[in-house]
């Protein structure tokens, strides 16, 4: 991450924040203002428009001095992280709309308040520094570079912060980029340039190769794009140095990554193919994982799989009451052509499982009837193990990335039986389609500890949580904070 920290000793904070021309003030929730500058002309704000001090927890106050722009702001020691992130976002707002090169935050209150608001802080600062790629003409708008932080001196530096806010934008900045730029043939010289970067190994799994092997279900998404250059792409992260504990974990991150879904012979229509360059956020989300752990020299294994294809409508694609055979020799019987993802999830999961990990987590942009479920707040996650859940709703509250447990029960399987298959794809009606797509997943992890996540909020209209961008990142904090304690 680009964006350097820079400590400042407390009584430095006056005379800075005099000449700074951006500056974020935070103190803790209170009914009274505490000893911040300016804080007769704080009062004289609050008073002109009929605000109480504590609505600052609520709607942050903006004011201009002769230097620049200095906002106030309340934080909620009490709140979820989620709840502390969303106020940060907004109290950054206005800030970060002016671009500015430097940023000054002031720190007041107890200490560990100013721990835990510095921690918040730097993430949600950090986290929105760098523009996302664009493709208009102009003078693009400038990176925020430093951060100066007055009042606290984190225990340990801010390299979580900032190695988190690193996979972020990695995933958002990919997700961003528009079909013609991001193909799977171009996807994969990018993640070449990542693994280099990063330290990763890696391998290549194109088309000729994966058809040979039997990846049938895979293969039937891809056959359909004039362009051979889709693969499942495998990326090994080895594992900083541990503290004298013994074989490392291995943790195996699958992710969908559909660079262009137009549903196939089920042709979307135009409304709901629009964005649908997005249909490989879940590869990203795997990408900035794998960035932030890499970063923070995680001491354990990761294996990062990415499905690269797109669902194409041609003469050479799929239809609907085909049968192909998956590579762990499961038949499926085609039911619907836009249910591609879990097609090409079905092979990549085989290949994760095989390798023998002690526990899987895979993203996928996957259904509408998550999104229907949760709207756009939330994710939805699904797993085959309580203690591998439980460590998948900690990581929520962790991150601030908030996600809902949903039930994978067996009885749901016979709406899957197929008279001509081992499986259906998926049903025509719909009904639990997010529930029958882990239950069809769940056939190829060969009962693996596994944690499956619909990314519904993979996009939020206005920001979620630290994120302000529409593109969220959702699961890269989750994913981090999951890694570190499955892997222990």
């Amino acid at each position: 991450m680009s964006l350097q920290i820079i400590e400042k000793k407390p009584e430095a904070a006056q005379k800075t924040l005099d000449a700074a021309g951006h500056a974020l003030v935070l103190m803790p929730k209170g009914k009274t203002l505490a000893e911040v500058p300016g804080k007769p002309a704080l009062a004289a704000a609050l008073k002109r428009k009929d605000m109480k001090a504590e609505e600052l927890a609520k709607s942050p106050l903006a004011i201009e001095t002769g230097a620049g722009l200095r906002v106030y702001a309340m934080l909620d020691a009490a709140a979820d992280t989620f709840s502390r992130h969303a106020q940060l976002r907004q109290a950054l707002a206005p800030l970060l709309a002016e671009h500015p090169g430097e940023l000054q935050l002031a720190l007041y209150g107890p200490d560990a308040f100013k721990q835990m608001a510095a921690s918040d802080a730097v993430y949600c600062a950090a986290v929105n520094a760098q523009p996302l790629p664009t493709q208009k003409s102009g003078k693009l708008p400038g990176a925020l570079q430093k951060l100066a932080v007055h009042g606290v001196t984190a225990k340990g530096g801010y390299a979580r912060e900032l190695a988190v806010a690193e996979g972020n934008t990695l995933t958002r900045a990919l997700t961003s980029l528009p079909p013609n730029q991001l193909t799977p043939g171009a996807y994969r010289k990018r993640i070449a340039r990542l693994a280099k970067d990063y330290g990763w190994k890696l391998e290549e799994l194109g088309f000729d190769k994966l058809k040979k092997m039997g990846a049938g279900a895979f293969c039937a998404v891809a056959q359909g794009s004039p362009a051979k250059d889709a693969a499942i792409v495998h990326l090994k992260w080895e594992g900083g140095r541990g503290k004298g504990e013994g074989k490392k974990k291995k943790i195996a991150l699958v992710g969908k990554g559909i660079c262009f879904d137009t549903g196939g012979h089920n042709l979307k229509p135009a409304k709901y193919m629009h964005g649908m360059h997005e249909d490989m956020n879940g590869s990203a989300v795997v990408l900035g994982i794998m960035a932030a752990a890499s970063r923070l020299k995680l001491p354990l294994q990761i294996d990062g799989w990415v499905a690269l294809a797109e669902n194409h409508i041609s003469p050479q694609a799929y239809r609907q009451n085909e049968i192909v055979r998956s590579l762990n020799g499961t038949t499926i019987e085609i039911v619907h052509t836009d249910a591609e993802g879990r097609m090409v999830l079905a092979d990549t999961l085989t290949m994760a499982a095989r390798a023998k990990p002690d526990a899987i987590a895979d993203f996928a942009t996957l259904t509408g009837s998550m999104h229907y479920a949760l709207g756009d707040r939330y994710s939805g996650i699904f797993s085959n193990r309580e203690n591998v859940a439980e460590a998948a709703l900690k990581a929520a509250q962790q991150s601030g990335e908030r996600v809902c447990r949903f039930p994978m029960d067996a009885d749901y399987d016979p709406q899957l039986d197929s008279k001509v298959a081992d499986v259906l794809q998926c049903t025509m009606e719909g009904a639990a389609d997010h529930i029958l797509a882990t239950r069809f997943l769940s056939r190829f992890i060969d009962d693996t500890p596994w944690v499956h996540m619909d990314l519904s909020a993979s996009t939020c209209k206005g920001g979620l949580g630290a994120v302000m961008t529409d593109l969220t990142g959702f699961g890269v904090g989750w994913g981090v904070a999951w890694v570190e304690a499955v892997g222990k």
